[in-house]
Order: structure tokens, then sequence, then C-alpha cells
């Protein structure tokens, strides 16, 4: 036990190092770049990065949890690990084909893609980088430390680049570009890692389980579609009714929320494959370790929501500095989305996607989406940014109610330690 824990510990260490990269980052190069792009050109490149995550969302499918429950417990057979391997990245390089087809015919179709097809195009290769990155594949082998090299090496390769080349607001393009090639490269890494590690081995494309993959991440992609309804969809729905400045705003203020609210995921991607581990092995030990990771996620994040909330002008004055003071009420609108988000993780991903009930899952956020659709419309149009920040928190707040419900009703010993005869 131990070992396991001590295996736990090391993943979350190096993925909080990943993760405090992945937002120093933008931390770092955010305040330059909304200072020489502009809040119009800063909104057009958040606008062109909103639509590349539909499509970075599409070739995820559901396979960073699917695959990575698979590996996770197959992980001492490297046949069924190559095969695994090679048929998720077959789908993968399926799905990138149509969403290359679906770019191109979606700037060509939309008027409010007119004069930004060159930003978009330069945002393309993040979905190009999301599938040479197999995330999902080193989690699934708790390998999370060799990784992080690559993922910290093409992240810092950012900083120098767009300091160096963009110098103006017409450089928008320069930085999806950057963007891009940083993400290409850091999978190029890890597949080299992989090579080298002997993790795999080549499988022949006829004994390959492509439909199969499909079929299990299917209510996974669906979730996760979801979830975009109200994450990505506010951004390009809040440019359409009120513009890219707008948008400059709203998506300055969640950089913010997103980056406090990232601080969890470390902590939530080294527990789920362990966690998936000991439901199959001690059920015991793996409610224990859920429900110490509930109580020390909720305070964590429960303590930085407030930090967020009471300091939100601050934040943002040397952040971004004058001209971005309506970003203010943005972040503090949001403030307590980190809290929220953290409690909705462990009872949604760590308890029922992990029981087994990823239907009940994708309904309950298939429900949100839709929940998000009907508000996002009229919210933003009233109320431009603020309108957009107001839809994102009542919808993560009706997504963990569900959730709990849910997880009560299944009588899930979450909360206190029951005979798991009479559980689940």
């Amino acid at each position: 036990m131990n070992v396991i824990k001590s295996r736990v510990f090391l993943n979350a260490v190096y993925l909080f190092v990943v993760q405090g990269v992945t937002y120093l980052v933008p931390l770092i190069t955010l305040p330059y770049l909304v200072r020489v792009l502009g809040a119009q050109s800063y909104g057009v490149l958040s606008f062109s990065l909103a639509i590349i995550q539909y499509f970075i969302l599409l070739t995820d499918y559901g396979f960073n949890l699917s695959a990575t429950q698979k590996i996770s417990v197959i992980c001492g057979d490297i046949n069924k690990i190559s095969n695994v391997f090679w048929s998720v990245t077959c789908c993968k390089i399926l799905l990138m084909i149509i969403s290359a087809i679906l770019v191109y015919t979606v700037t060509k179709v939309f008027d409010v893609m007119n004069g930004h097809e060159l930003v978009i195009f330069s945002c393309f290769g993040l979905v190009l980088g999301n599938i040479l990155f197999p995330v999902w594949f080193f989690q699934g082998k708790e390998q999370m430390g060799l990784s992080s090299i690559s993922n910290i090496i093409s992240k810092l390769l950012a900083i120098p680049l767009i300091f160096l080349l963009v110098n103006n607001p017409n450089d928008a393009w320069i930085a999806a570009i950057i963007t891009s090639f940083t993400s290409i490269s850091g999978g190029l890494i890890s597949l080299t890692i992989i090579y080298h590690k002997k993790w795999v081995h080549w499988v022949g494309i006829r004994d390959l389980k492509i439909i199969q993959e499909f079929k299990d991440g299917w209510h996974l992609f669906i979730s996760t579609a979801a979830i975009s309804m109200y994450t990505t969809s506010i951004v390009v729905v809040l440019g359409i009714f009120s513009g890219p400045i707008s948008v400059g705003y709203f998506t300055a203020a969640d950089r913010i929320r997103q980056a406090v609210q990232g601080l969890i995921t470390p902590i939530t991607q080294a527990c789920y494959p362990r966690i998936n581990y000991l439901y199959r092995t001690s059920p015991e030990k793996g409610f224990e370790l859920v429900r110490k990771l509930l109580y020390f996620q909720g305070g964590i994040t429960l303590t930085l929501s407030i930090i967020l909330m009471m300091f939100a002008s601050v934040i943002v004055k040397i952040l971004f500095g004058n001209g971005f003071e309506r970003s203010d009420s943005v972040l503090t609108i949001m403030a307590f989305c980190p809290f929220i988000v953290g409690i909705s993780n462990v009872l949604g991903i760590q308890i029922l996607v992990a029981l087994g009930y990823k239907k009940v899952f994708s309904k309950i956020l298939l429900c949100s989406g839709g929940l998000c659709l009907i508000l996002i419309g009229p919210s933003t149009y009233l109320y431009s940014e603020n309108g957009a920040a107001l839809s994102v928190l009542i919808t993560e707040v009706f997504v963990t109610i569900a959730m709990l419900i849910v997880v009560l009703a299944k009588k899930v010993p979450i909360f206190k330690r029951e005979n798991l005869n009479n559980e689940v």
C-alpha cells in the first residue's frame, strides 16, 4: 500500500509541475498578449481557439477516460496495451481528418468567420498536437513523470517565441502558430519516449479494435461534448452576440478562473487510475481514497474561491493593467466555480464514471449542456460578458447538485463507512 501511495503521490507531483507550467506560461504571456494585441485582436485569437476546441473535443472523443481506464487495468500485458494504443491512435487520426474538412467548411459558410480564417487555420495545429500527445496512455501507466518532461519543454518554448515574434495587433495569427507549434513539439517528444521505453509494439491494422474503442468511448464523448456546450460554446455565442471585444474581457477573466481551477487537475488525474484499480481489487480502500479526495479537494478549492472573489479587481489590475476593468465583474461572478467544479469532479469522474455509471453521467452533462444553451443566448444578449459568466456559474451548480443526487440515490458510501454489501 505504501508503494501505491508513493506512486500516486509522485504522479500528483509530476502533474502539479506540468499544471503549474501550463498555467504559468499563460500568466507570463497573457498580460503581454492582451496589451500588444488589444481587446479586439485578443478577442479574435480567443474566438479562434474556441472554435478549434470543438475539434480537439472531437478527436479526444472519450478516450482520455475510457482508454486510461483500460490501460490501468491491463498495465502488465504489452500485447493488449499495444492494441489499445494503436486502436485509439487510429480513431483519433480518422477524427482529425473529419475535423480538417469541417474547419474548412465552417470558415467558408459562416459570415462571422470572415477575416478570421488565417488565425483559425493557424490554431488547427493544436488538433494534431493533441493526437500526438497520448496523455491518456501515460496516465493509465501512471508514468506522468516522463510525459511531464515533454509537456514542460513544449510549454516553455512558447514564452520566448511570443515575446520575440508577437509585436502588434496584426500578429494574432503568429500567436496561434506558436501555440500550435509548441503543442506538436510536445507530442513528438512524448512519442519518442514511448518508442525508446518500448512500451508498445506495432500491431497490424487488421488486428486493431477501432470500432470497439469508438463504442467504449461513446458515452464519455457525449459527456465531454455536453461540457463543451457550456465552456467553448459560451465564447462562440458571446462572440456572435457581443463581438470580439466582449470575448476579450470574458476570456481574460476566464483564464484566471481556469488557472485556479486547474490546480486540482493534477490531483484528480493522479488519483483516477488508482481509484479504478482499487474499486476492482479493494473497494473499501477505493471509497476511502475518494472520501479523502473529496474533503481535501473541497477544502482547497473553497479557500481559493474565497480569495478569488475578494481580490478579483486587484488580480485583474495586476495582470492586465488599465482598460480591462470590465473583467472584474466577470471574475467575481465566476469566483466560486473552482469550488463547485472541485466537488463535481469527484462525484462525476471519480465515482460515477469509475463505478461504471457512464450513461447517467452522460445524461447529467447533456441536460446541463441543454440548460446552458437555453441560458447563454439571452444572457449574453442582455448582459454581454457578465451574462456569459452567470451562465457558467448556474450550469456548474446544476451539474454538481445533479451528480450529488445520483450518488446519494446509488447509496455510494462517500460520506461515511458502510457495509459494502448494501452499496452501489
